[in-house]
């Protein structure tokens, strides 16, 4: 199975939504990098669950134990190993579907794939294996930050058919959206109430920008930059689609537009996302991604159960109306890991060019 990630930096994640525990080995992490409980709790308490009742209610602590890896509050360079215990899991409330399969779930593939599935929660299926992967790149924003300057951030870009009308960054980290829009905050806030009372869901756009990657990062043939960043981003429970720069709006633009023209005081835009080639160009790098509408909804589906027989399903428990309100950290922690493994690939091979002129700045 395909539960790790990664080349030189590796993160491999276990567990399931409703087991005791989940958890990741990071592997390839340079020893000397202060790493101590405390700096989990910002982000693993972004992307929690139960923190406003626009998300689901599970209440998690999310206190993350550091098994191995760490010596007098540093990384050894061996593997480092973390765990969170799961405190809130209900599994009463998955036993009505333990025979039938939820249209729009893993359900169904899994019990092809390996003839045997956890309705738990969706077991391994859940994001709540998503959270790991938050906790391990809080390993590579702190060492990313630390050797490069580089800074990974998103925000919830789109949410149904409403975008922001304005953008601040400071604002994003105000709401439970992480909206860059203050004034908008309260219609999402009844559009969300809206859902919810319907029982129904709604998809959304996350963006994240990663400033000060310097230029060099990534390969140019089978280890492109873009390519590794969008299938770690695919990985992402309920992500139907991935795009680098202006993505899928390169389609209508002219190649006179679209290309981003260089002076030496610097590129005039970034419609390539910062990277040319596959390698990082020195501009932030911007990736977006989009989350479908969750299919644990309380309007009635039409489905079978594992005879064959139609039935229909009704999903109760604890669920998001929009998986992506909480998908910010989640996306920003794909972007960071794969950022700090191409680091790590770059210096490798190619630690020894040095800075090669001219160095053009980020923007004009």
């Amino acid at each position: 199975m395909s539960n790790s990630f990664g080349k030189l930096l590796t993160v491999t994640t276990f567990g399931e939504s409703h087991g005791p525990a989940i958890g990741c080995v990071v592997d390839g992490c340079p020893p000397g990098l202060a790493i101590a409980p405390d700096d989990f709790r910002a982000d693993l308490e972004r992307r929690a669950t139960g923190k406003s009742r626009y998300t689901s209610q599970r209440r998690e602590a999310d206190e993350v134990e550091i098994l191995s890896g760490v010596y007098e509050g540093r990384t050894t360079g061996t593997p480092i190993a973390l765990l969170i215990r799961n405190t809130d899991a209900r599994s009463k409330d998955y036993g009505d579907i333990s025979d039938t399969f939820r249209p729009g779930h893993a359900d169904y593939t899994y019990w092809q794939k390996y003839g045997i599935r956890d309705p738990r929660g969706g077991g391994r299926s859940s994001a709540r294996e998503t959270t790991m992967r938050v906790a391990a790149a809080v390993i590579a924003k702190k060492w990313l930050a630390e050797k490069y300057g580089v800074r990974v951030r998103g925000h919830l870009a789109q949410l149904g058919e409403i975008t922001p009308r304005s953008f601040d960054w400071d604002a994003v980290e105000q709401n439970p959206f992480f909206w860059p829009d203050a004034a908008m905050v309260v219609e999402l806030e009844s559009y969300v109430n809206a859902l919810r009372k319907a029982g129904d869901s709604v998809g959304a756009r996350v963006t994240v920008v990663a400033d000060g990657v310097p230029p060099g990062w990534g390969e140019p043939i089978y280890g492109k930059l873009d390519s590794e960043l969008a299938a770690a981003l695919m990985s992402i429970n309920a992500v139907k689609g991935v795009e680098i720069g202006a993505g899928f709006a390169a389609v209508a633009q002219k190649g006179s537009e679209h290309r981003d023209e260089i002076t030496p005081g610097g590129f005039l835009s970034n419609h390539a996302g910062g990277i040319l080639g596959g390698i990082s160009s020195g501009q932030s790098v911007v990736a977006s991604i989009a989350l479908k509408p969750t299919s644990s909804i309380l309007i009635p589906g039409r489905s079978v159960n594992r005879a064959g027989e139609p039935v229909e399903v009704v999903t109760k428990g604890r669920h998001d109306p929009c998986v992506g309100i909480r998908a910010t950290p989640i996306a920003e922690a794909m972007v960071a890991l794969v950022l700090m493994d191409q680091a790590l690939r770059h210096r490798a091979q190619c630690g020894d060019v040095g800075v090669v002129a001219p160095r053009i700045p980020a923007q004009a």
